[in-house]
C-alpha cells in the first residue's frame, strides 16, 4: 500500500507552547506510573486469586491490560518529548501510533460492551449465569472485541495512508489522530470525513446507546433482588457506568461530529488516552470489597514473606 506524499515526517506542537507549562506536564509520569502499577496489579491479582475466577473478573482484567497497553502508546512518547524538547515523528510512526491507539481503544468499547453483558446476565438471569456464561463464551467476546478492535483501526489506517499529504507538516497535537491529520490532507476531505465519522463516531454512539439501554433494564430488575444483592448490584453497576461515562462522553465529543478541530480537543485527548486509563482502576476497586480484598491477601503473602 503506497502512501502518496511528499512528507517524510510530521512536527507535533504538543499539549502546549508555553515552556512553564510543559514543567507541570511532567506530572504526566506520575499519571502514567500509576496508571501502569494500579491496572497490571488488577490483572496480576485477577490472575492468582482463585476467589477471583468468574467472568467479570476476567473481563475487568482484559479492561485493565487494555487500559495499560492503550496509555503506554500514547504517555511514554509524549514524556519523552517534554524531556527531550524534540517534535517531530516520521511518517510511518504516526501511522503505526494512529493504528495501535485506535486499536486499544476500539478493543475496549466492545469489552465494555462484553462487560455490561455479564453484568446483565448476572443481575437479570442469575439461575442461568454459570449456564449462559461459559469460559468458551467469554473467550468468544474477548476474540470478537479484539477483532472488532482490529477491523475498527484498520479502516481508520487505510482511510488516512493513501491520502496525499503534499505541504503542511505541523501537527497541532500531541498524538497523531484522525481529524488533526486530515486538516494536512491537500485533497478534499468531505467524504473522507463522513466516513471517519462512521466508522469512529457511530460505533461509539451506538456501543453507548446500548450500554445505557443495558443499564436500564438492569436497574429496573434490581426491585427483585435483595437488600443486600441490590446494594453489591449497584456497586458494580454504578463502578461500570462511571468508566463509561468517562471513555465515552470524551470519545463521541471527538469523533461523532463533522470533520472540524477545536482547542478543547488536547485536553478532551488528554483525559481519555491519559486520566482516564490510571483512574478505572481505582473506581473499580475503592467500591468492590471483594477485590479489595483478595489484593491484600495475595500482595501481603507475596510481600510480607519476601521483605522478612
Amino acid at each position: 500500500m503506497e502512501s502518496k506524499n511528499n512528507v517524510t515526517h510530521f512536527v507535533l506542537l504538543g499539549l502546549t507552547q508555553n515552556p512553564k507549562g510543559r514543567k507541570i506536564l511532567f506530572v504526566l509520569f506520575f499519571f502514567y506510573v500509576s496508571t501502569m502499577v494500579g491496572n497490571l496489579m488488577i490483572v496480576v491479582t485477577v490472575a492468582f486469586s482463585k476467589s477471583l475466577g468468574t467472568p467479570m473478573y476476567f473481563f475487568l482484567a482484559t479492561l485493565s491490560f487494555m487500559d495499560a497497553t492503550f496509555s503506554s502508546v500514547i504517555t511514554p512518547r509524549l514524556i519523552t518529548d517534554l524531556l527531550l524538547g524534540t517534535t517531530t515523528i516520521s511518517f510511518q510512526s504516526c501511522m503505526i501510533q494512529l493504528f495501535t491507539e485506535h486499536f486499544f481503544g476500539g478493543s475496549e468499547i466492545f469489552i465494555l460492551l462484553a462487560m455490561a453483558y455479564d453484568r446483565y446476565v448476572a443481575i437479570c438471569k442469575p439461575l442461568h449465569y454459570l449456564v449462559i456464561m461459559k469460559q468458551w463464551v467469554c473467550i468468544v467476546l474477548l476474540v470478537v472485541s479484539w477483532v472488532g478492535g482490529f477491523l475498527h483501526s484498520v479502516v481508520q489506517l487505510s482511510t488516512i495512508y493513501s491520502l496525499p499529504f503534499c505541504g503542511p507538516n505541523v501537527i497541532d497535537h500531541f498524538i497523531c489522530d484522525m481529524y488533526p491529520l486530515l486538516k494536512l490532507v491537500c485533497t478534499d476531505t468531505y467524504v473522507i470525513g463522513i466516513l471517519v465519522v462512521a466508522n469512529g463516531g457511530m460505533i461509539c454512539s451506538i456501543v453507548f446507546l446500548l450500554l445505557l439501554i443495558s443499564y436500564v433494564v438492569i436497574l429496573h430488575s434490581l426491585r427483585n433482588l435483595s437488600q443486600e444483592g441490590r446494594r453489591k448490584a449497584l456497586q458494580t453497576c454504578v463502578s461500570h457506568i462511571t468508566v463509561v461515562v468517562l471513555f465515552f462522553v470524551p470519545c463521541i465529543f471527538m469523533y461523532a461530529r463533522p470533520l472540524k478541530t477545536f482547542p478543547v480537543d488536547k485536553s478532551l485527548s488528554l483525559f481519555y488516552t491519559v486520566i482516564t486509563p490510571m483512574l478505572n482502576p481505582l473506581i473499580y476497586t475503592l467500591r468492590n470489597a471483594e477485590m479489595t480484598n483478595a489484593m491484600k491477601k495475595l500482595w501481603t503473602r507475596k510481600v510480607i514473606p519476601s521483605s522478612q
